[in-house]
């Protein structure tokens, strides 16, 4: 029974470990537009509309185009990218792992873009 439970324990940790590894290189945002509602496409793929909320497992200094559409609005281009905030978690697993160094910073939690209307020919 001894043998087996030092067995069970130490692939409990080793699981823990993982877990703890593979969730602290995830990084989020909420994307935010004004007005609400604006379709929103990730490196040209729809997925869903606004607010948003962007999740990912990219190293430092990758980027996501974003595209923010609404009927009676200008198309909204920016790319977000993960190099905004410094992420204390990481940096202390990249101590003991050197691999957690490559998701040091993380994105801002939230993004707001205001979108620009279109003019109306008719009201000139």
């Amino acid at each position: 029974m001894g043998k087996h439970f030092i067995i069970m324990s130490k692939t409990l940790a080793v699981f823990l470990a993982f877990s703890i590894f593979i969730t602290g290189c995830a990084s989020s945002t909420m994307i935010i537009s004004n007005p609400p509602d604006a379709k929103v496409y990730l490196n040209g793929e729809s997925v869903g509309v606004t607010p948003y909320k962007m999740s990912d497992t990219k190293i430092v200094g990758s980027c996501t185009d974003v595209v923010l559409k609404k009927e009676g609005y200008h198309d909204f281009y920016v790319s977000i990218c993960r190099d905004e905030q410094v992420d204390a978690g990481a940096i202390v697993g990249g101590i003991f792992l050197a691999i957690p160094f490559l998701w040091f910073m993380k994105y801002k939690p939230v993004h707001r873009y205001d979108l620009i209307p279109k003019q109306d020919k008719g009201r000139l």
